[in-house]
């Protein structure tokens, strides 16, 4: 009540201005922005969505003095920019599309089984790993301190990095690869111990044996892989929150595309994820705000501290057969303002998880054939462009300076709605290439997928003891 009497004050005063003034041109704008308002419409400037050149880091960040600062690696904020180029838009879609296959493949036998179950803070920049657009923290290991770029993934469990010495072959990092015999902390773990054994339900793979010493194997559906010593460090998040007998994989054998990373840091559900480890301080409770753009920071932040007022909580769901996942229960999605008629059976057939490596968000096709409609209506007066990849709704904005586009939100169980930003609605190839930046799975018994680019803006929490995740707008301000 209190946001809705603001807003009402608010508009009235801006009226009285509008009336006051002898501009016809700012009382335009106002009718503008209030027809904007009433149609849940939002009026952007079409730049404000092309790639900037400035680096802008996160207010919210900056606050805590428990921060780390991230690079983006492609992006202006990077102070240590690779050789080769940043990926296409072709091959972050492409590799998109092969993670999304590869979650669709982990859960294909399972899906027919879905039930509902009732503060540090680490800047997080957008980065590219194995060509998509995932997001990078920096950590530091051992002792003394080697800060490590890696990438924080929900939909992993293992947290591993490159180590010395490479004995098959590692790939181009950013910073030093971790030698583990110039740190006082690092031990390895026995073939013979049983947290050897757990290793199968972290990485989906048997752990081998070397000298008595326990092996791990990662891979990924690309054929990237990571192999190596399973080990203990010394695990720094910032100058206070240091965790001593980490367990993470020590790899000499990595292949693929990671694009600078050092590795990988696993924020799944698995006992060997990192809330799971660092349980006894964190209480397995994380949240992150994914920043709007590459040129910006968000941050990544462990614990209750950091979680604001605003958040509206949905009770997790769990899949069977995916128990590292964070399954949401998604209700319905709305396109400017008004709720598509979409059978609450396409939502629960497959179910939803919510996927921080995943870049674009796929929901049932039958779901996304009812909001690329809606769009594309709320979207008439314009151009339609040329198709690209898996967008099918493109737009041709070169003409235009500014334009306005409904918007779009997804509720979830226990009534809470989601506005998607700007960011999150549209991505842009060109400026006349300019799509929706949904997608539709080629299945309705596949499961759904709330990528990182909807997620863009919001605190996004994962609440492990009350199994729930948690939303709240702004949460990079």
């Amino acid at each position: 009540m209190a946001a809705t009497i603001s807003s009402t004050f608010l508009s009235a005063s801006l009226l009285l201005l509008c009336l006051l003034s002898a501009s016809r041109k700012g009382c335009v704008a106002f009718e503008q922005q209030e027809l904007a308002a009433e149609t849940h419409h939002h009026t952007l400037q079409v730049s404000s969505l092309l790639p900037s050149s400035v680096c802008n880091s996160s207010k919210a960040a900056d606050k805590k003095s428990s921060s780390l600062t991230v690079i983006h690696e492609h992006g202006p904020c990077s102070q240590l920019r690779p050789n080769s180029h940043a990926p296409t838009h072709t091959e972050v879609l492409l590799h998109d599309q092969a993670r999304v296959n590869s979650i669709h493949s982990r859960l294909a036998k399972t899906l027919n089984n879905v039930k509902e179950t009732a503060a540090t803070r680490i800047p997080a920049k957008d980065g590219s790993i194995l060509g998509s657009g995932n997001y990078i923290v920096t950590v530091g290991l051992g002792t003394p301190k080697k800060d490590l770029s890696l990438v924080f993934d929900t939909g992993s469990d293992l947290t591993w990095t490159q180590c010395q010495p490479c004995l098959v072959h590692c790939y181009q990092q950013k910073e030093p690869i971790f030698d583990p015999t110039q740190s006082k902390s690092y031990l390895n773990i026995s073939c013979s111990s049983s947290i050897c054994g757990s290793l199968y339900s972290a990485t989906g793979n048997r752990p081998g044996c070397s000298s008595s010493t326990c092996v791990y194997k990662i891979g990924y559906v690309d054929n990237s892989s990571s192999m190596g010593f399973f080990g203990t460090e010394r695990l720094t998040l910032t100058t206070t929150d240091i965790f001593d007998n980490f367990l993470f994989g020590c790899g000499e054998n990595n292949t693929g595309l990671f694009m600078g990373a050092a590795g990988l840091l696993g924020l799944g559900r698995d006992k060997l994820s990192f809330p799971s480890q660092t349980a006894q301080k964190y209480n397995k409770v994380f949240s992150y705000c994914l920043p709007s753009s590459a040129s910006s920071t968000g941050y990544l932040s462990f614990g209750n501290s950091a979680i604001s007022n605003s958040v509206k909580f949905t009770p997790l769901v769990n899949l069977s057969g995916g128990p590292s996942f964070y399954g949401l229960g998604i209700t319905g999605i709305s396109v400017d303002g008004k709720r598509l008629s979409i059978s609450s059976s396409v939502f629960t057939t497959a179910g939803t998880i919510i996927d921080s490596g995943t870049v674009i968000t796929r929901l049932p096709p039958t779901a996304y054939s009812a909001l690329r409609t809606a769009f594309r209506q709320g979207m008439s007066k314009y151009q339609m462009g040329k198709a690209v990849e898996i967008f099918d709704t493109c737009y041709d904005l070169s003409s235009y300076n500014s334009v306005i586009i409904p918007n779009i939100s997804i509720s979830f169980s226990g009534g809470v709605e989601v506005d998607i930003v700007p960011a999150g609605i549209l991505v842009v190839i060109s400026r006349s290439q300019v799509c929706l930046a949904f997608a539709g799975n080629d299945d309705d018994s596949k499961v759904g997928i709330l990528g990182n680019v909807q997620q863009k803006t919001l605190q996004v929490v994962y609440d492990g003891p009350n199994e729930r995740v948690g939303f709240a707008a702004g949460g990079c301000s």
